[in-house]
C-alpha cells in the first residue's frame, strides 16, 4: 500500500512538472518580455510615410522600441525590438538588416522573419512579440490590448 502511494505521488509530481514546463508554449515571448502599455498612432501617408515592403523603428514605444513593417497597402506588422532570447540585456535590441527582410539581434545573433516575426536563425526559438495594428487608410493605430 505504501509503495502504491509513493508511485501515485511520483506520477502526480511528474504531471505537475510537465504542466509547469509547458505553460508558456503558446506564446512564450508574452511571458518573457515585460508587458508595457502600448497605444499610439502614426500617419503612414504623412510625415511618417512607410512604403509597402518598408519599415520604421519607433524608440520610446514598447519595452525597447517597436519596428513597424508595412506588408502591403493595408497591412502592418508591429514587433517589439526586445529580443525574446534574453530581453533584459541592454544590448538585446532587434534591428532590420541590410537586406530589409531579416530582423537581427546583434547581441545574441538571433534572426527573425520580418513577415511574421518567427525565428530563422541563432539561439532564440521564440518569435518576436507582436502588437496589434489597425489601419483606417489614414492613421495606423498600434496597441497591445484590444
Amino acid at each position: 500500500m505504501v509503495y502504491q502511494i509513493r508511485i501515485f505521488s511520483l506520477f502526480v509530481l511528474l504531471g505537475l512538472l510537465l504542466m509547469a514546463c509547458g505553460k508558456n508554449e503558446e506564446n512564450p515571448s508574452q511571458g518573457i518580455i515585460p508587458d508595457v502599455y502600448v497605444n499610439f498612432e502614426i500617419e503612414p501617408n504623412g510625415i511618417n510615410f512607410i512604403v509597402a515592403g518598408g519599415w520604421k523603428s519607433f524608440d520610446g514605444e514598447g519595452y525597447r522600441g517597436i519596428i513597424i513593417y508595412r506588408v502591403d497597402q493595408f497591412t502592418f506588422n508591429a514587433y517589439e525590438r526586445a529580443c525574446p532570447y534574453d530581453p533584459q540585456k541592454e544590448c538585446a535590441r532587434v534591428e532590420v538588416d541590410a537586406s530589409g527582410v531579416i530582423l537581427i539581434d546583434s547581441c545574441c545573433m538571433s534572426k527573425y522573419n520580418i513577415l511574421d516575426g518567427s525565428p530563422i536563425g541563432g539561439p532564440s526559438s521564440y518569435p518576436l512579440k507582436q502588437y496589434f495594428t489597425e489601419y483606417d487608410g489614414n492613421r495606423l493605430h498600434v496597441y497591445n490590448s484590444p
